[in-house]
């Protein structure tokens, strides 16, 4: 059988249009309130799937990120200054919505001290402040390896704490430039270290041009960081100016995939094409006894 074209998505990277009524109050109320998400930014394929749940991904901190990483569609250049008011009106939207899990992340902030980490926190408490049952995921930047922000994060009051590893070392100069591999693997491992009832999560994307063997080698570099809850999904290209799919990957490698990850002893492993580290977030941690 003849491989799709990587210029054309293949026939599992379907997805039907965003629409219905769930999603256009999520759209109404990040529109109103003046947020940011990562669903819109990001381009990301399941924002209709997601927004008819009343969930999104809310991004902290702006829509200019201070890197230019080759695979993001958020744009990059200097930021804005950071906006005090934030971290409540994200709280407002989710006790508007109902969420009983929520994901807050941000574009990278190299010109804050802490690298957002403040605010991070700040969302957190406000979130937890207003909607105290709903579980809060945070998905963070490396904050250039500053450990005294990773502890400002997870002594907040979250549950989740997630950092995305995103691809092999050996791409990393390519796909993300002004990051390093092994100071992502020292953030999970210092949450993991700090909190430990707090779950550690990271992410990988596929078809940028990695080989199974060091999907795996990444898959135990994880497992020894502590990281307990992995995402794997396929690299789609948001732009022209982006860097380009090497491969589109097929929903059976992506669970045989899925399958060596378990055998490393992660706790969840969500693998498919159209995962994101976001998909399903709420699936991810177990549920607390009454």
């Amino acid at each position: 059988m003849t491989p799709p074209s990587v210029g054309r998505h293949p026939p599992w990277l379907k997805v039907r249009a965003p629409g219905g009524p769930g999603f256009t109050e999520t759209r109404a109320a990040v529109k109103e309130l003046g947020l940011h998400t990562v669903c819109e930014e990001a381009h990301c394929p399941n924002i209709g799937e997601c927004w008819g749940h009343k969930t999104a991904t809310f991004m902290l901190l702006g829509d200019t990120c201070t890197r230019n990483c080759g695979f993001c569609a958020v744009a990059h250049g200097r930021p804005l200054a950071v906006d005090p008011e934030e971290p409540d009106r994200v709280s407002v939207a989710v006790a508007r919505l109902g969420l009983r899990h929520v994901v807050v992340t941000s574009v990278d902030r190299d010109d804050l001290p802490d690298g957002g980490a403040a605010h991070f926190a700040a969302t957190a408490r406000a979130i937890k402040a207003r909607q105290p049952e709903c579980r809060v995921e945070v998905l963070v930047p490396d904050f250039r390896g500053r450990l005294e922000s990773v502890a400002t994060v997870v002594m907040a009051p979250i549950d989740v704490f997630n950092h995305n590893i995103e691809t092999d070392p050996r791409l990393y100069k390519r796909v993300r430039p002004g990051a390093r591999y092994d100071r992502s693997l020292s953030l999970l491992n210092a949450a993991r270290r700090a909190r430990a009832d707090v779950l550690t999560k990271a992410g990988l994307m596929l078809g940028l041009g990695e080989r199974t063997d060091e999907l795996i080698s990444v898959f135990a570099d994880l497992r020894r960081a502590g990281c307990e809850v992995l995402t794997l999904g396929q690299y789609l290209r948001p732009a022209v100016e982006n860097l380009p799919v090497e491969r589109y990957v097929p929903p059976a490698e992506f669970a045989a995939l899925g399958e060596c990850a378990r055998a490393l002893g992660f706790r969840h492993v969500e693998s498919g094409p159209l995962v994101r580290s976001s998909y399903h977030a709420w699936s991810h941690v177990p549920e607390k006894n009454p």
